[in-house]
């Protein structure tokens, strides 16, 4: 097992015809069905099965059982990027210029194909063996949205949401680029921009508070930043008329048309990466997710540490003998 969660587990498993492995997911129509969640599954299954890019877990195969579905997807061994972010406190402007590029090209590719994905967090975005970025959980997409069109549906995670959904106004593809900039005010500063444990102060601040940066940080960093983390959507890097060509001139990245097409092809080099998985079997830097689950973090967070941000909570939990950070096959 490489996975637990609430509606069922993903399994590692092995084709028969040509020995390579993927990662099953398997979950249970009852509790799909029990928790109101029919529609984010079918939404999933359908991103799944009709995109294709290299910075997207893709889909192998999908079937059923009497009362199962099951999932067939590439196995990606890397971890969880929030996982390696709190082992290391905070990446270097270089190592977040790779994975943001390649977010990038994954987002421009989902809204081109009319898809808006609206759950951005360090904890949706995976690692391939070679240290590459793969996006996961398509459940909260949004299809069908172009240009113009917008949405309405309260859906996310609290840190992440962007204050056009907070203010409960129709909303577009702009909430993705605030949700690349909170991932990557996380990656170079080691914390959120926005963080309160009370979910109503949370709001105001991502409403109200102008952002802060560390003296550490480069000016190009600071201005990427603070472009996409405007509140205005339609003043947001990304956001306005000019779309995803905004961030891809974004003097952080550097990125023309010739060095885009380096980043969807894998081109770019890849030495300042830590990251190494040769063995496509290679599970040690598999997280257990099951610790990670909502409840136990909130009790941690609440009542036996008193930590100031996530990322001082899990890099002492990291180090801790007690923790155990990676489960066997």
């Amino acid at each position: 097992t490489t996975g637990q969660g609430t509606f069922g587990k993903v399994i590692l498993v092995r084709e028969k015809a040509s020995g390579k492995y993927y990662a099953m997911k398997i979950l249970k129509k009852e509790v799909i069905i029990a928790k109101d969640e029919v529609a984010h599954t079918l939404t999933e299954s359908r991103v799944l099965k009709n995109t294709r890019h290299p910075f997207l877990t893709s889909l192998k195969y999908s079937f059923q059982t009497k009362d199962r579905l099951c999932f067939v997807m590439e196995y990606v061994n890397g971890g969880e990027l929030f996982f390696h972010l709190s082992r290391e406190r905070v990446f270097s402007e270089d190592r977040t210029r790779f994975y943001g590029a390649e977010i990038v090209s994954a987002l421009d590719y989902l809204h081109s194909a009319k898809i808006v994905y609206r759950d951005l967090k360090l904890e949706n975005l995976m690692l391939d063996k070679d240290g590459h970025i793969k996006i996961t959980d398509f459940g909260l997409c949004k299809e069908g949205i172009t240009d113009a069109a917008t949405m309405k549906t309260f859906c996310g995670t609290p840190e992440y949401l962007a204050p056009e959904v907070l203010e409960d106004n129709d909303y577009g593809r702009a909430v993705d680029w605030w949700g690349l900039g909170v991932v990557m005010y996380e990656m170079m500063c080691g914390r959120l921009p926005f963080y309160n444990q009370d979910h109503e102060k949370l709001f105001e601040l991502i409403l109200m508070e102008d952002i802060k940066f560390p003296r550490t940080l480069s000016s190009d960093a600071k201005s990427l930043l603070s472009g996409l983390l405007i509140k205005d959507p339609n003043k947001r890097l990304g956001g306005g008329p000019r779309r995803c060509k905004r961030n891809h001139a974004a003097q952080f990245f550097f990125v023309g048309n010739k060095l885009g097409k380096d980043v969807y092809d894998k081109k770019l080099n890849t030495s300042h990466l830590s990251l190494r998985c040769p063995l496509e079997t290679d599970t040690k830097v598999i997280l257990m997710k099951k610790f990670y689950s909502s409840k136990i973090y909130k009790y941690l967070l609440q009542e036996k540490f008193r930590w100031t941000t996530r990322m001082d909570l899990l890099g002492k939990l990291s180090s801790s003998q007690t923790f155990p950070p990676f489960i066997p096959i």
